[in-house]
């Protein structure tokens, strides 16, 4: 019988890579950043997480594409000799994953999560005994949200069209952590974000600790 988990745990996930797919190209660094959870009831979300995972890797081809390696600025040479191995890794990935979710299921988040999912659903397939954290379908594509909420096509809902109100305080930097940390701030604001229409959380709160770095959202449903 399969494991029941609580509710969601959303995971801010970010590549980068040598080239355009898995197995003839390489993944290069992935970045990871726990955004909070939600169990159906209340959810628990940061703008700006401090659970965070980082790492680059060995390639694993010959194969690379020059333009890729200009955009992210890795070296692929310091790589093969410093690169962590795929297979630890990935493992270590996983377990950090699985320890920042707890009860609750692991849920990639990107922008947008074809891409990122591809690479890193492969890698956990081909470098882990057990697969990947996030299954077969642990997905939330920010794009399509923002397309959903917005009530515009998903042909207009590209990082460059967000409306001001949902616009990252963070820099995209092509580094795979950072870029992470970027995802999950327009992740916070698309699920606080109040377009005049209705809302599917009635009640919400946002409390603000010491700093705007630190600020939690408390949202509860009737």
């Amino acid at each position: 019988m399969p494991e029941i988990k609580n509710g969601d745990a959303y995971i801010s996930v970010d590549v980068e890579t040598d080239g355009p797919i898995p197995g003839p190209y390489s993944m290069l660094a992935l970045g990871m950043a726990f955004c909070g959870s939600f169990n159906g009831r209340s959810m628990e979300l940061t703008p700006f997480p401090k659970k965070t995972f980082y790492i680059e890797l060995q390639p694993i081809s010959e194969e690379f594409e020059n333009e890729a390696l200009h955009v992210n600025g890795l070296n692929r040479k310091r790589l093969l000799l410093e690169g962590c191995p795929p297979t630890v890794a990935m493992e270590k990935a996983s377990s950090w994953i699985n320890e920042v979710s707890g009860d609750n299921r692991p849920i990639f988040v990107a922008y947008p999560a074809s891409f990122d999912w591809l690479w890193v659903h492969w890698y956990f397939t081909r470098f882990t005994k057990i697969g990947s954290p996030f299954g077969h379908s642990g997905c939330f594509d920010l794009k399509t949200a923002v397309a959903v909420r917005g009530r515009i096509p998903v042909s207009m809902a590209s990082k460059s069209q967000l409306p001001v109100a949902l616009q990252s305080d963070l820099p995209h930097t092509h580094n795979a952590l950072e870029d992470a940390l970027e995802q999950a701030n327009i992740f916070f604001k698309l699920m606080v974000w109040d377009n005049g229409r209705p809302d599917t959380f009635q009640k919400r709160a946002l409390i603000d600790h010491s700093s705007a770095r630190h600020q939690t959202l408390g949202v509860k449903g009737r």
